[in-house]
């Protein structure tokens, strides 16, 4: 396949004015300050359909002739490339079908049917879903629509760094989150050919982390294991495209923790009001983890969707509220007699603590009898607050248990 050049990737740009949000470059002053860097975000999570795909879907679609079109359309993705592609083709008018694994989110599978597209639900992941589209290609004559290993796609997704580059010229580096490949090798391509010195990095989660191995090893590497909540960039044979673009433009690829990822997901929304997605907070979640160094740089973080399974934000705000410290969990064996609940209650309410939660269970087999086990889940400030707290409670003479951050403390 060839290799796209700046040229196409202008072409794509032009073709896309009018059809896509432009998303400008967002500065983040606290992050900046934090880092000692120039910190800006690239809010492709503001895209049409939540994503960047729809930018190469939409290229790609517009490549094909008027028979392939008359033929329909088939797609793999786990929600980002689907909706992309089921909005180009109902744009277009092209019958088009997805193939989803069975365990995408019901949120991405609705937006995707809401788009017009017919849904096939099929394997556990990604390679194993494509092995169903694959099939159904090739009994219905249908066009494959690759996700990320195609010269037009990696032409639609490079106009991402054709903006940066043109609202920012000076920018130092750009950090990508990376799964097949599609989204890095454009970005790299626009990036490299308008300033040479511009550092491209990539980011994959440490479970699925095929691009980093492959980039390193100079060949395609089928990489896996465990799950991920980064479901977006859960690829598990990178684009052989994508690989070889990557090799003459990216300079760096790391891979990031879930943990890293989940924190950025809350800090997004808790600093600078975007609600990213696990796999487009990834890049950032390296950054927050030490993976990257920015450190007197002007880096631009792409956040590459926003497309989250709300269930799961609701368990990652919590998590993380733990981890700052600003939700504390606290457990009693108190005295089983009037007025002992309410003295506690009344110590965290002086010191300014909110009772988020409470619970007494008395049928806990460990309590002693004549004794509640009750525990409270309460909203303060920070680790500090969480310290003044314990120190009030300890005055109360009873014995109990505090867990904030990643500390767990006995008191008496």
């Amino acid at each position: 396949m060839k290799i796209p050049a700046l040229d196409d990737i202008r072409s794509a740009a032009d073709f896309l004015k009018g059809k896509i949000n432009l998303t400008r470059l967002d500065h983040s002053r606290i992050f900046s300050e934090r880092f000692r860097s120039e910190i800006w975000f690239k809010p492709e999570n503001l895209q049409k359909t939540g994503s960047f795909k729809i930018r190469g879907a939409i290229i790609k679609l517009n490549s094909l002739s008027a028979e392939e079109r008359k033929r329909g359309i088939i797609a793999v993705s786990a929600g980002n490339h689907a909706q992309g592609v089921a909005l180009a083709a109902k744009i277009l008018g092209i019958d088009v079908k997805i193939v989803m694994p069975k365990n995408t989110t019901p949120t991405k599978i609705n937006a995707v049917e809401e788009y017009g597209a017919r849904i096939v639900l099929s394997g556990n992941d990604y390679a194993e879903a494509r092995e169903e589209a694959v099939k159904i290609m090739n009994s219905e004559g249908r066009s494959f629509i690759e996700g990320f290993n195609d010269p037009f796609i990696v032409a639609g997704q490079g106009t991402i760094g054709l903006e940066i580059m043109e609202e920012m010229p000076d920018t130092e580096q750009i950090v990508v989150p990376v799964g097949g490949g599609g989204l890095i090798s454009g970005i790299a391509i626009a990036a490299k050919s308008m300033n040479r010195k511009v550092k491209i990095i990539g980011v994959q989660s440490e479970h699925y982390s095929s691009f980093m191995k492959s980039f390193y090893s100079g060949k395609v590497t089928d990489s896996t294991y465990g799950t991920t909540i980064a479901d977006g960039i859960a690829i598990r044979i990178p684009g052989d495209l994508n690989l070889e673009i990557a090799k003459r433009y990216v300079d760096q690829v790391v891979t990031v923790d879930e943990e890293s990822i989940a924190l950025a997901i809350y800090s997004l929304l808790d600093r600078n009001k975007y609600l990213v997605e696990p796999a487009g907070a990834a890049g950032f979640g390296a950054l927050l983890s030490g993976s990257i160094d920015v450190e007197g740089k002007k880096t631009v973080f792409v956040l590459s969707g926003g497309n989250i399974n709300l269930l799961l934000l609701s368990k990652i705000i919590y998590k993380s509220m733990e981890k700052e410290s600003s939700l504390v969990r606290i457990s009693f064996k108190i005295p089983d007699r009037p007025g002992t609940l309410y003295r506690i209650a009344q110590v965290i309410s002086n010191v300014g603590g909110n009772i988020y939660h409470a619970e007494v269970d008395n049928l806990e087999e460990n309590t002693p009898v004549g004794y509640q086990s009750v525990s409270f889940t309460v909203n303060l400030r920070n680790a500090s607050h969480a310290e003044i707290l314990s120190s009030e409670l300890k005055k109360l003479g009873w014995v109990f248990t505090m867990v904030h951050g990643s500390q767990t403390m006995e008191k008496s």
